[in-house]
């Protein structure tokens, strides 16, 4: 369900003027690549303030409902689909929307692709990297029930793989079209963030939205990896795009944090937190198998890029 909020009449987020428009962004989500690979786009980011510009591709966005909107309207603002919405929200229903209520645009990337006769949702999982479940629940699918031939779906995080151009006398490999996203969404900034985890060792490198894994007992304490200010605290247990409880911080440089995961947070949207402050606890909500905190860095490259698996690494 949406979070409920009061709003100031003055403090609406207003949506960034695209002055590129383009009617065939794949399903209002994202743009497909030659290849078929989605590219996320977002609109205003992070606070519940006036923004007039757009934000950068890889900022996750806040919008509280106004009378009168519907979801297809605020995915138009936002250049996403109205499935991303209500993914992200937990929504029942494309109407499950009132005034006052809070929802978080997740910019979602992925894959398009279009349903052959064999498909079923773990082989096309298994195709392009995806998780069965997470298409489920993206595209409003019944989980028991076969696949639509001829029917569009989207594979949240997928990876579309294409023959490269054959050369003479030789086997043809195959080419990964690559979210330009994962694996790094900007410059390093050495120094600036601390470890969220102190002594958790990662359980896994660079993956989905330049995120690490890493592992630690359930309980433990979650640190901000930067000062900043929360701009969303999930405590609802529920899936949350498979985050389940997370928080997310903007920080001065620009950028967002993500952790995900948690048992619950402890801090609050609005609050000013300081780096190294628990901001929660290791848990295993949404989409894990195992207690770990999925650590996204948005806006810049994530400081365990570099560490290996199975490591104590402290950020770089």
């Amino acid at each position: 369900m949406s979070i409920p909020y009061q709003p100031n009449p003055q403090t609406y987020i207003q949506a960034a003027t695209n002055i590129d428009p383009n009617p065939d962004k794949g399903l209002g989500a994202s743009i497909a690549t030659s290849g078929g690979a989605l590219l996320a786009y977002a609109g205003p980011s992070g606070t519940i303030a006036d923004v007039t510009d757009s934000a950068p591709p890889d900022r996750i966005s806040v919008y509280v409902v106004r009378p009168g909107d519907t979801l297809s309207e605020i995915g138009a603002m936002f250049n996403v689909s109205v499935n991303t919405i209500v993914w992200a929200n937990n929504l029942s229903s494309v109407n499950d929307v009132h005034p006052g209520d809070t929802l978080i645009i997740l910019p979602v990337s992925g894959v398009k692709h279009t349903v052959a006769k064999s498909d079923t949702l773990a082989s096309v999982a298994k195709k392009y990297g995806g998780d069965a479940n997470e298409i489920a629940q993206y595209n409003g699918l019944d989980a028991s029930a076969p696949l639509t031939v001829g029917s569009v779906i989207i594979i949240p995080g997928g990876e579309d793989t294409a023959p490269a151009a054959p050369s003479a006398g030789r086997a043809t490999p195959h080419r990964v079209i690559r979210e330009p996203y994962l694996g790094g969404s900007g410059a390093a900034e050495p120094g600036y963030y601390v470890n969220p985890l102190p002594g958790g060792i990662i359980t896994q490198g660079i993956h989905g939205w330049n995120a690490v894994d890493i592992g630690a007992p359930r309980g433990t304490p979650i640190h901000a990896a930067a000062s900043g200010t929360v701009i969303i605290a999930r405590n609802n247990g529920a899936w949350n795009g498979g985050y389940g409880n997370y928080v997310v911080i903007t920080h001065s440089n620009g950028t967002q944090t993500l952790y995900a995961h948690m048992t619950h947070p402890i801090v609050s949207p609005g609050e000013s937190v300081s780096g190294g402050q628990v901001i929660g606890y290791v848990g295993m909500t949404g989409l894990t198998t195992g207690p770990h905190l999925h650590f996204e860095v948005r806006g810049a490259a994530n400081p365990f890029r570099n560490c290996s698996v199975g490591s104590v690494c402290s950020p770089q």
